[in-house]
């Protein structure tokens, strides 16, 4: 019998912008621990992205740029912190899984 496992680490990467509304992100622009890039997170589900929201309310928008592929994100000034789940697959797919 063949199984495939799934494997994904935790780890925490820090908020450096928003995709949507700042209020109810879609998406958030991350640079894990030990990486230098921003990268996307998942899409955010409603109540994760109204909490994540509140905390980000108040943050000033700093422009627009690009992750390393080439997707525009609003950047944001703050020192807002997510605990992530960073799988391990060809994707590597950042999935938010609460602020700190």
């Amino acid at each position: 019998m063949w199984r495939k496992i799934r494997h994904a680490d935790t780890t925490d990467a820090r908020v450096v912008g928003t995709l949507g509304p700042r209020r109810r992100p879609r998406r958030l622009a991350l640079i894990p621990d030990a990486e230098s890039r921003p990268r996307l997170s998942a899409p955010l589900d409603a109540a994760l992205a109204a909490r994540i929201g509140a905390l980000l309310a108040d943050a000033p928008a700093t422009g627009e740029h690009r992750t390393a592929t080439g997707e525009t994100y609003t950047a944001l000034a703050t020192e807002l912190v997510v605990e992530v789940l960073a799988g391990t697959g060809r994707h590597g797919t950042l999935s938010v899984v609460r602020a700190r």
